[in-house]
C-alpha cells in the first residue's frame, strides 16, 4: 500500500474547484455528515451509504484476561460495541 493519502481538507479543494459552493459551506455539511453518520451508530442504528458502504456497531465479546502489550497489566475487558464499516 502506498503512502499516498486523502485527507478531507483534499475533499473540500476538489468539491470547491467543481462547484460554486464556498469552502466554508463544504466543510460544514462535510463535518454534519459524519456527525449524523456518528450518531446514527450510537443510537444503535446501521448507517447505509447506497453505492458507498455501510457502517454498523457489532458487539465484541469481552475476556476475562487481557493484557495491555505496552506495560503486560493483566485486566477483565467486558462485552463491548466496535465500529464496523462495509464496503459496498
Amino acid at each position: 500500500m502506498g503512502k499516498n493519502k486523502l485527507t478531507k481538507a483534499d475533499i473540500i479543494e476538489k468539491i470547491y474547484s467543481d462547484s460554486d459552493l464556498s469552502r466554508k459551506s463544504i466543510h460544514i455539511v462535510i463535518d454534519r455528515v459524519f456527525e449524523e453518520i456518528k450518531r446514527g451508530l450510537s443510537d444503535d442504528k446501521v448507517v447505509e451509504l447506497r453505492g458507498f458502504g455501510t457502517f454498523e456497531i457489532r458487539l465484541r465479546k469481552g475476556r476475562k484476561r487481557a493484557r495491555n502489550p505496552k506495560t503486560g497489566e493483566v485486566f477483565p475487558v467486558q462485552n463491548h460495541g466496535v465500529p464496523v464499516f462495509r464496503p459496498g
